[in-house]
């Protein structure tokens, strides 16, 4: 790679001749060189003699939907500043893209239009793929992949089968997430505020047997090695991860059931409150509520059974919206408090979910809002077991001075409906009673241990991640059902299992795969005992795709393997990924299991697989998200054909920090072209050849080139890409002042401050500065052309201004060297006639002095 500025004469042209007048023109520009790019492939990473340290770009791939969008121009903007960053820094960039490209919505606009959805879908790649040449992404087109095909969906049936072998792919029946829309299952995260994410619709509950992927098994590893990416991750993504997992230590608790020969186990994380229990709650959807009304009485069971549907209709978050009115239905069974002997009539209610904890809760009304509100709402009793007048810091309890103890409030949520949550003292706990919280939990659940009754536990909000999709267009998953044998998984060397034609299908959502219907596909011979048997008719969830496809770009087109752990070790984990907060809990939660499964397999040494995440923000138009409907829709292709590629990209990455929204009414492309024309002139005015000695050039011009080489790189290196993008507009500027006078075009600074704006210009806008390297008499690409270092002799300044004060006024302004001690800089202040008239006749009380930046006379009133 070639230093800056270029001295092989091969690659220099006459740069001294005159020049007619130009004119700026984005289109013609963009036709020169695409296709120069074409030829010269810069961006290849396949060549194995190539030494440089390594860097691994990558930006979320897109879903294949129609054309490139704002969005995609933002992301891959400022993906790209990265990646070409870097290889100014002299590294060996991966920055690869492919496609998205299983899943409902291609599915759906197939089905909508009478189309197979691998027409839809490689349509849209295709035309995808041409307008991201166009918008001149450095992406290595050697590695593209598209999640649909199937030399790709081939490793996603391997890994099922290698996580079936482990125990961390199974089936189970459980009630799911049901979209009657869509007309198939959704992941837990894939509800957003109790609908589909998909089309928006009501999501429900049905009972199904389902596969599932055994990410809480690894709960703990997913919370701990959050750490790992502290500083490097926004902090906002690893609270939602955080939170999204849910990791709490708590006890779980033996309640006897009355006429139950086994005990039902409870966790709590508030074991210390267990003296407070009134009533036990059961999950209306559990097994439990079932078992226990199936000895009650006729009344009880259509009671139950029509509060049963009603609790089925709703989402999750409905159950749990705290604004909601309490319902349940009494069981007419009991629990036992295993501290107290107290019998606690059991009930069935909605805010408790069958798959928290085991089902089931203690309720303790005066310590918990829920459980307060469903007491209030069936008039159960309340009972105040921690004293919040009494703080927990002291060993006695100590009345706050000057308060009375019949002045402290009275402890009676009951009268005002208000839990009592802070921390406190325990009260009516029998031996207990007088321990503070974190204590209280301590004692009690070593209580608890030792008669057997309870122990300590920890639980998570975190499910296993459900996979099966009711659709065609996805990865078919690799096992067969036989009468015999059961669940049989393909052999290796029978992958893939490819998706039948879709003629004679009927994809419309009817509530169960397509796949069933295709006779000739689904019935096979089991590999075990040769008898009939049947594919399951199942498709992996796409999050399955998105979950290691990193790797598969290190290995794209081996048929041999998933990915080659040798390649893994040389070019991962990712570096720097880039994308939208969307995806901050469903795609990285999962990517992050699947890199630990591959870890504990021996594939990868790694445990994390994106050491850095950049989240950019979003594009909007007039304060609102971009649709059809709010008619405020912004057409990228428009946009690149009136104002020209760079400028919409140089817009995106001046518009503000990446990861704030950018409302695209506020900004001006049209602004961002005239800057780059200016630029681009710059270049073409340059007379001086390209070895002419710099030293020689205007000392003010120098030290701003040379003062932007030495910032640009922390700026671009903390994402302050609009920084930059100012910096390098204030040293075209300059570089225009000093064309237009003094030495003008032939100035060896000029030539030296255009050269160093064509390689940054290449970070933002690269066709104008693959021109600008052009006209400034070096062949192409600069976008190999290493950064050059900064001159620290330039860095220096000559002199610097020091303020000079008189009682806090403004008295006189000098200029001294920067390395003035305080004794010189008072006495040049002294000198100032100025500074010796604003005295006069006061006698100087204090003389503060800041060199070399300020001097303050205070003088005596």
């Amino acid at each position: 790679m070639p230093d800056l500025p270029a001295t092989n004469e091969s690659h220099v042209t006459d740069a001294t001749s005159p020049r007619p007048t130009l004119k700026y023109d984005p289109a013609s520009i963009q036709a020169k060189w695409l296709p120069v790019w074409e030829e010269l492939r810069p961006f290849a990473t396949d060549d194995p003699a190539d030494k440089r340290p390594r860097k691994y770009v990558l930006d979320m791939f897109p879903y294949p939907s129609g054309d490139l969008h704002m969005g995609h121009a933002e992301a891959y903007a400022l993906g790209d500043v990265i990646a070409r960053y870097w290889r100014q820094q002299g590294f060996n960039v991966l920055h690869p893209i492919g496609w998205d490209a299983f899943g409902l919505p291609a599915e759906g606009a197939a089905i909508k239009r009478g189309l197979d959805p691998r027409t839809w879908t490689y349509d849209n790649i295709e035309q995808q793929k041409a307008s991201m040449r166009r918008y001149a992404a450095s992406f290595d087109w050697d590695r593209t992949l598209v999640t649909a095909s199937p030399d790709y969906y081939k490793w996603n049936q391997w890994l099922f089968l290698k996580l079936h072998e482990r125990g961390l792919a199974y089936r189970k029946a459980s009630l799911v997430n049901w979209c009657p829309f869509d007309q198939t299952v959704l992941a837990n995260e894939q509800v957003i505020d109790g609908r589909c994410e998909r089309c928006d619709n009501l999501v429900v509950k049905k009972d199904l047997t389902q596969w599932f992927f055994g990410i809480t098994k690894y709960a703990d590893r997913l919370v701990d090695d959050l750490n790992q990416l502290e500083g490097t991750w926004p902090s906002k993504v690893l609270t939602m991860q955080r939170n999204w997992i849910g990791r709490s230590s708590g006890a779980d608790v033996s309640f006897a059931i009355e006429g139950r020969d086994e005990p039902v186990s409870i966790y709590t994380t508030r074991p210390d409150t267990l003296y407070g229990a009134t009533f036990m709650v059961v999950a209306p959807d559990a097994p439990l509520a079932a078992e226990l009304v199936a000895e009650g009485s006729e009344e009880l069971t259509e009671r139950f059974e029509s509060y049963l549907a009603e609790v089925t209709a709703q989402s999750d978050i409905e159950r749990l919206a705290t604004d909601k009115e309490k319902t349940g239905v009494f069981l007419e069974r009991y629990a036992v408090n295993p501290l107290t002997g107290e019998r606690l009539p059991i009930w069935a209610a909605d805010y408790v979910l069958a798959d928290y904890g085991h089902g089931a809760i203690m309720a303790v009304p005066a310590h918990d809002q829920r459980d307060l509100d469903f007491a209030r709402r069936f008039d159960l009793p309340v009972r105040v077991v921690v004293d919040v007048n009494q703080p927990v810091t002291g060993m006695i309890p100590v009345i706050p001075e000057g308060v009375e103890l019949e002045d402290l409030p009275e402890l009676d949520p009951l009268a005002d409906g208000k839990a009592l949550t802070g921390p406190g003292r325990l009260i009516n706990s029998g031996p207990f009673n007088g321990l503070s919280k974190n204590n209280a939990i301590t004692k009690i659940t070593e209580a608890l241990r030792a008669s057997g009754l309870g122990a300590p536990a920890k639980n998570y909000r975190l499910r296993d991640w459900l996979i099966s999709r009711q659709r065609y267009w996805g990865t078919p998953i690799p096992i067969i059902h036989c009468p015999s044998c059961g669940e049989v998984p393909v052999p290796e060397d029978q992958l893939p299992v490819e998706l039948p034609p879709t003629e004679g299908l009927d994809l419309q959502p009817k509530g169960t795969s397509p796949l069933g219907a295709a006779e000739d596909w689904i019935n096979v011979d089991c590999p075990t005992c040769g008898g009939p048997a049947k594919r399951d008719s199942d498709t992996m969830d796409t999050f399955v795709d998105s979950s290691w496809y990193f790797l598969r770009f290190l290995s794209v087109g081996d048929d041999t393997q998933a990915f080659d752990p040798k390649q893994a070790e040389k070019w991962a984990p990712v570096d720097q990924y880039i994308g939208g907060v969307t995806h901050a809990i469903l795609h990285l939660l999962y990517a992050r299991f699947m890199t630990k499964v591959l870890f504990d397999m021996g594939l990868v040494s790694f445990t994390e697989p994106f050491s850095a995440l950049l989240n950019q923000g979003m594009v909007l138009m007039e304060g609102s998200a971009m649709s059809k409907s709010r008619g405020n829709i912004v057409r990228l292709s428009d946009q690149l054909d009136e104002h020209g590629v760079d400028a919409v990209r140089l817009t995106m990455a001046f518009a503000g920090p990446p990861e704030d929204d950018i409302d695209w009414a506020d900004v001006s492309p049209a602004g961002s072209a005239k800057f780059l024309a200016r630029a681009w002139r710059v270049a073409h005015d340059v007379t001086s050849a390209p070895d002419v000695v710099w030293k020689n050039g205007d000392v003010k011009l120098r030290r701003i080139t040379h003062r932007f080489l030495a910032d640009a790189p922390g700026l671009v290196e903390s994402f302050k890409f609009n920084v930059v993008v100012a910096r390098l507009m204030e040293l075209v500027n300059a570089t225009r002042k000093v064309i237009d006078s003094g030495a003008g075009p032939a100035d060896p600074a000029v030539r030296e401050a255009a050269e160093v704006t064509a390689v940054a210009l290449n970070l933002f806008a690269p066709y104008t500065a693959e021109d600008m390297w052009e006209a400034l008499g070096y062949e192409p690409t600069v976008a190999l052309v290493q950064w050059r270092k900064a001159d620290r002799t330039l860095l220096r300044e000559e002199s610097v201004t020091a303020v000079v004060q008189v009682d806090g006024k403004v008295r006189d302004r000098l200029d001294v060297p920067p390395n003035i001690d305080d004794t010189s800089l008072e006495a040049a202040a002294r000198a100032s006639a100025a500074v010796v008239k604003a005295i006069g006749d006061k006698e100087i009380a204090t003389v503060v002095v800041r060199s070399p930046k300020l001097v303050n006379f205070v003088t005596k009133r």
